[in-house]
């Protein structure tokens, strides 16, 4: 069930588009992304590179700059401990690329999902000790890792934590008091009393905030660090950060960069994934590019994607890109199976009655937990955690909708818990066996979400009838770009759109092309991408099969239906004809 929302933010359409040379139909898109103000609305549309923040305006960067500086002028030895994600592995690489530059004797060292989990721990730590490592960086984790670093300092290391997660807190009687590491420096714009104006970055772009302000504290110039943009971008989409403020610009701008990039490690990854580098946008990096450098810490290690990002010639970079693709496609195939058990388990067992999914799946493979925790929670809009079996404990990742905050919640129950942390939409928790009844009941139990929390919400821009749908339109909400979390693709609508014909299409059959015809009696193609069995079931169950065997046959069979849609433009043979891609239908 959905709840359909359409927008009505007030404001000067038509002087906004008018001073920044739009239409009053983008003045009212960018409205209702909450950019408000001359300020923000230049900075959404033409925001670059020396809009972005200063770096020093963290709390405690300068502390570790000067640490830094110390150790390098020593010839101290620095470790990176990183994590083994796309935002980790991408960090990772930015801060040593950014310390090798500024002459530090630097390395790195990514956990192994399976044998040592998420983040910090006493065997890295032990592991570095006897390396001889005198200082350790730690990005993308280390802010919840107290007892960790507290170990550390009690060897006698320097930390520094570089993090972007949720500090961890105590609550008694509604008052938190948070927990923050004993390191050295703590950079992590969500720690009380900094004052960094924007919350929502990776640990790649704090990675890249770091390295940018010592280049510039040891009389450097921080432009020859641009092209490490190109890695925050595919951080902060992979991540799946909010693409506003800070963000949007760090995308922006480093998806320009991807498009002529010269790195070999990422141009392989580009060639063998079949990507049309000049059209590479954000779904790109989200759902082809991103995947096969997430695929290496999944089933692998995550110091084979970073090899691919620090290749130093084409036939290593081609040989490490191949491998990687191969294990996102053999992680594909393994997710398939999961999903397939997860959804067997929700409808057998009468799980669905829960507002919260505990879903364990003892043989999933831990690593595609929190993928399929995703694909659950689009299936049923739900909170979802699926736990499976692990060395040591039960371990498993979480997917939140908006309603629900699951770090919180979890925060909640962390008695239960051996381990947890994370945000608001997504957290990776361990725990006992026997715990995972109690955690499903507890969770569900403290659980205030209403049934109207648990509809899908399709919020509406605007309605836009088919005769507005055309080549100068698409052109224009373009620079609305990127899109993706925290700066969707526009949704239009259209009521009571006659159905006039279609045919399905596709190798899989999983594609629906469509005449359709609006009130205005203008008629548009369509394609729908997604739930095509689904949209010709409902199609069956409201007008009846004959109605839609007509329908397919090229004849309209009296059958219409309310749609949201997105315009876009179909090139065929130097024709360039308007079209609408259908995101979802009543």
């Amino acid at each position: 069930m959905e709840r359909w929302t359409l927008l009505r933010k007030g404001a000067d359409f038509a002087g906004i588009g008018k001073k920044y040379g739009i239409s009053p139909r983008l003045a009212c898109l960018i409205r209702n992304r909450d950019v408000i103000g001359d300020a923000s609305i230049e900075r959404y549309l033409n925001g670059t590179i020396v809009d972005l923040y200063d770096g020093m305006l963290m709390k405690d960067m300068g502390k570790a700059i000067d640490i830094l500086r110390e150790k390098i002028a020593d010839g101290k030895r620095i470790r990176i401990i990183g994590d083994y994600d796309i935002d980790g592995v991408n960090a990772t690489y930015i801060l040593l690329e950014g310390l090798e530059k500024a002459g530090a004797v630097a390395d790195s060292d990514i956990p192994d999902r399976i044998t040592d989990g998420y983040g910090l721990n006493v065997d890295l730590i032990e592991r570095a000790y006897r390396d001889g490592i005198d200082t350790l960086v730690t990005c993308d984790n280390g802010i919840a890792a107290a007892e960790e670093i507290a170990y550390g300092k009690h060897l006698g290391m320097t930390i520094i934590v570089t993090d972007h997660h949720e500090v961890p807190y105590t609550e008694e009687d509604g008052q938190k008091t948070y927990l923050l590491p004993p390191a050295d420096a703590v950079i992590d714009p969500k720690q009380p009393g900094c004052a960094y104006p924007y919350k929502g970055l990776c640990g790649a772009a704090i990675a890249y905030k770091v390295v940018e302000a010592l280049t510039e504290a040891m009389g450097a110039d921080a432009s020859d660090l641009d092209y490490l943009i190109e890695n925050v971008a595919i951080a902060t989409v992979g991540d799946v950060m909010d693409l506003e403020d800070e963000n949007r610009i760090f995308v922006k701008e480093g998806l320009q960069m991807l498009r002529r990039t010269h790195s070999y490690g990422l141009n392989a990854l580009i060639e063998c994934t079949g990507v049309e580098k000049e059209r590479l946008n954000a779904y790109h990096i989200g759902f082809v590019l991103g995947p096969c450098m997430n695929a290496g810490g999944r089933l692998d290690t995550a110091k084979r994607t970073l090899r691919l990002l620090r290749a130093a010639g084409k036939k290593e970079a081609d040989i490490l890109a191949g491998d990687l693709k191969a294990l996102n496609d053999s992680r594909k195939d393994l997710t398939d199976v999961a999903v397939e058990k997860a959804k067997h388990q929700v409808e057998a067992t009468g799980m669905l009655a829960d507002r919260v999914l505990v879903i364990y799946l003892p043989d999933c493979h831990e690593s595609l937990a929190g993928i399929v925790a995703g694909r659950i929670r689009e299936t049923y809009y739900r909170p979802v955690l699926v736990l499976t079996d692990s060395e040591c404990a039960v371990k498993g990742s979480g997917r939140s909708i908006d309603a629900y905050n699951m770090y919180e919640e979890l925060s909640r129950c962390k008695e239960l818990l051996l381990r947890f942390g994370g945000h608001k939409l997504a957290a990776g928790i361990s725990l006992e066996r026997n715990n995972v009844e109690k955690l499903r009941l507890m969770l569900n139990e403290n659980c205030v979400m209403t049934p109207e929390d648990l509809m899908e919400k399709v919020t509406i821009d605007m309605e836009l009838p088919f005769s507005c749908v055309s080549e100068s339109l698409v052109q224009e909400l373009s620079l609305l770009e990127p899109f993706g979390k925290g700066n969707t693709k526009p949704v239009f609508a259209a009521r009571n759109v006659e159905l006039l014909s279609g045919r399905i299409l596709g190798r899989n059959k999983n594609v629906l092309k469509m005449q359709v015809r609006d009130t205005t009696h203008t008629t548009m193609e369509a394609l729908l991408f997604r739930g095509v069995e689904e949209f010709l079931e409902y199609l069956e169950q409201k007008y009846g099969k004959p109605a839609v065997h007509s329908f397919l046959n090229g004849k309209d069979g009296g059958m219409s239906v309310s749609v949201t849609f997105y315009p876009d433009i179909n090139e065929y043979r130097g024709r360039i004809t308007p079209q609408i891609v259908i995101t979802h239908y009543r």
